[in-house]
Formats: structure tokens, C-alpha cells, sequence
């Protein structure tokens, strides 16, 4: 009971703390494969599968409540109903035996929490912190920490630690932030919605126009504004925004929700002085609260549609909100060789939690990984 109580412990520890909202701290994850692998029973492996992703996911209580009206029992429901399909894999994959199947198993998790269906879900993974590891090995890096963390679910484990801990506490005292692309901005907003569903109203606009102004008055030329910002976009507010913008060499990305008579697209729309249009549908929002395949209304999931956008003579990896937290939309994108990564998210519903920290940390590393410029928008 006891030596089970530390391993549920120390599934709590690399959940929490290793998604905590900061980069540097994605290598604790990297014990998570250790502690589930040499786990004493079934029960207990699938308790520290359980620790790691609630750990992790702990802000999600307060922010679905929020984001459904203050009701933190909804919130609490949907927290642990995140949670089953990474605890659902990792229990049924856990065995005794040893030699080649238990890395062969972790191996069958991990790439099962990477892609759909089961990686709709797939936050989380270790395999976040090649960028903080392996800065700029791209998908060597990739491998390498695959690799390793393959490793630590064998009697090598020790052996793997150690090399990853010293690749840990170099990058710890080396690694620095991805930089912005030359001549990009990224505007942080702090716009407060009060309902489910809510769009950003004229005033908000304005507000939002007069950014981008400041912006391009010293010097930037493509802005990036958070999802959501332009809202319901229609041919009111497209006027609105080139009206204001004439006359100013410049391109916004904004998110916008483009509607259809079965639901929405949540974008990243290009919007010039002369023109608008839809550059990236999301692939993955959020289940649930937007994706909802059995009925109409919600948001469409594009799952591997429009992996990257030109912008400018520039391929960009696009990337909304939730997606920063997924495996899959990230690799997709990789291997079209882009020159940048741009993201946007809302987190209006967060609550003062941890979330918008964590989707920025996990933009961070992606980037760091493959050594690309990174700019990011945000309302939190």
C-alpha cells in the first residue's frame, strides 16, 4: 500500500508540476513512463495514469465551470471525463511482464494518445519536452526523446535518467524562448465575456483596431490577434475593418467563427486593407464545449485538413487554442516544412488557472524543437 501510495504520488508530481504553465519544467513529465511501467499492480498503474493527467489538467474544474455558468460540479464531471480515455489506454496496456513488452506497450499508449481518435484527448504526453531537451534537433529530437523515454520503461531506465537528466540541467541554465518572427506582432487582449457563445462587440473592435494602429506605428507589418477576436464575421464587420485599416501596409490574422447552416468554423482569417479571407479551420476544437458531432450547431473538426497557411510568401504552422495541447496538428504540420508557428487562443474562462500558461509553454517547445519563430496571441 505504501510503496503504491508513492507511485500514485509521483504521478501527481510529474502532472502537476511538469504542467505547470512553464516550458522548462516539461522534462518532469519524463518519469511519468517509469512510474507507470514499474507500477506493483494494474490498480496502481492506473491511479498514477489518473495522478499524471488530472495533475496536469487541474485547472480545467474551475474553467468549465466558468465557461458553463459557476457550476463546478459540470466542471469537476468534465474534468475526470477528460481524463478516461489517457486513463482507459494506459490501463489496459499496463502488463507484469517484462523484457521487450513493456516498452513495446508504452510505445502502443503514447501513439494511441497522439492521434484520433483517442488523441482528441492526448494531453499531456512527455513527448512535449523534446523542445526543452533537444532544442532545434527537429525530428531527431523527436526520436531521441521517444527514444528515451521508451527506455524508461525498461531495467535501463536508470541509464536513460541520467543522460536525460544532464541533457535536463543543460538546457535548464541554456534554454531560451523561441523569438517572433522579424516584422510580426502578437497582441494580447484582455476582453472579459459573460456568456457562453458571446462575440466581441463593436466597441471591442474599435478597442482592437486601435491596437493594431499602435502595432503598425512601430513597425510591425503582419499582427496576429487571439481567437475569437473578430468575431461573427460577416460582411459589417469586414467593412468596419477595412475602413479603418486603409491606407496601412499591413495583414492581420484574426480568429473569427464563420458560420454555416450546420454549425461554424473557428478561423484564422487574413484580413488587408483590400480584402478578407479564410486562411485555417480548426482542426480539433474543444469536445463538447464546441465540438459536438452529434448534433448540429457546434463547432466543425477539420482533423487533418489545412495543416499549414501561406501568408506573405511564408509558410506558417496555424494553430487555435486547444490544438496547442495535441500531439497530432503539431507533427502534421512539421512535415510540411514551415518557416513559423502561429497561435492564437481565448482563455476568457480560464479563471486566473494555469491553462492559457500551459498552451503558451507547449507553443514554446514545439517551436524550440524545430527551431522556428514563434508568435502567439492570446485574451486571457
Amino acid at each position: 500500500m505504501a510503496i503504491g501510495a508513492v507511485f500514485v504520488a509521483g504521478g501527481i508530481v510529474t502532472g502537476a508540476i511538469g504542467w505547470s504553465g512553464h516550458a522548462i519544467l516539461f522534462p518532469i513529465g519524463v518519469a511519468f513512463p517509469a512510474l507507470w511501467a514499474f507500477a506493483p499492480s494494474r490498480t496502481v498503474a492506473t491511479l498514477v495514469a489518473a495522478a499524471h493527467f488530472l495533475g496536469a489538467s487541474r485547472g480545467l474544474p474551475i474553467g468549465t465551470s466558468i465557461f458553463f455558468g459557476e457550476q463546478l460540479a459540470i466542471g469537476i464531471s468534465f474534468w475526470l471525463m477528460a481524463s478516461i480515455l489517457f486513463v482507459f489506454v494506459h490501463a489496459v496496456l499496463w502488463t507484469t511482464k517484462g523484457g521487450w513488452h513493456r516498452p513495446l506497450r508504452y510505445a502502443i499508449a503514447a501513439i494511441l494518445m497522439a492521434v484520433p481518435p483517442f488523441g482528441i484527448t492526448g494531453w499531456a504526453s512527455p513527448i512535449t519536452a523534446a523542445g526543452i531537451l533537444f532544442p532545434g534537433w527537429g525530428w531527431f529530437g523527436l526520436a531521441a526523446m521517444a527514444t528515451g523515454l521508451v527506455v524508461m520503461t525498461t531495467r535501463a531506465w536508470p541509464a536513460a535518467a541520467l543522460v536525460l537528466g544532464g541533457l535536463y540541467a543543460w538546457s535548464a541554465a541554456t534554454w531560451t524562448p523561441p523569438a517572433l518572427p522579424d516584422g510580426w506582432a502578437g497582441i494580447n487582449t484582455e476582453f472579459e465575456f459573460t456568456a457562453q457563445g458571446q462575440y466581441a462587440d463593436y466597441s471591442q473592435h474599435l478597442e482592437q483596431i486601435g491596437m493594431v494602429k499602435r502595432a503598425v506605428g512601430q513597425g510591425a507589418k503582419a499582427i496576429v490577434l487571439p481567437e475569437s477576436a473578430l468575431g461573427l464575421w460577416n460582411r459589417t464587420t469586414e467593412r468596419l475593418w477595412q475602413r479603418e485599416l486603409a491606407g496601412l501596409d499591413v495583414r492581420v490574422i484574426g480568429g473569427a467563427a464563420v458560420v454555416d447552416p450546420d454549425g461554424y468554423d473557428s478561423t484564422l482569417l487574413e484580413l488587408t486593407p483590400d480584402s478578407s479571407q479564410p486562411l485555417y479551420r480548426q482542426r480539433m476544437p474543444v469536445p463538447v464545449s464546441m465540438w459536438q458531432p452529434w448534433t448540429t450547431g457546434g463547432a466543425h473538426a477539420q482533423i487533418f485538413g489545412n495543416p499549414v497557411i501561406e501568408f506573405d510568401g511564408q509558410r506558417a504552422v496555424p494553430l487555435i487554442c486547444y490544438e496547442l495541447l495535441l500531439i497530432w496538428p503539431v507533427l502534421q504540420s512539421m512535415m510540411y516544412d514551415p518557416d513559423m508557428i502561429v497561435a492564437g487562443g481565448n482563455g476568457w474562462w480560464t479563471g486566473g488557472s494555469n491553462i492559457v500558461s500551459i498552451l503558451k509553454a507547449s507553443g514554446e517547445a514545439w517551436a524550440s524543437l524545430f527551431d522556428i519563430p514563434l508568435v502567439m496571441a492570446f485574451n486571457e
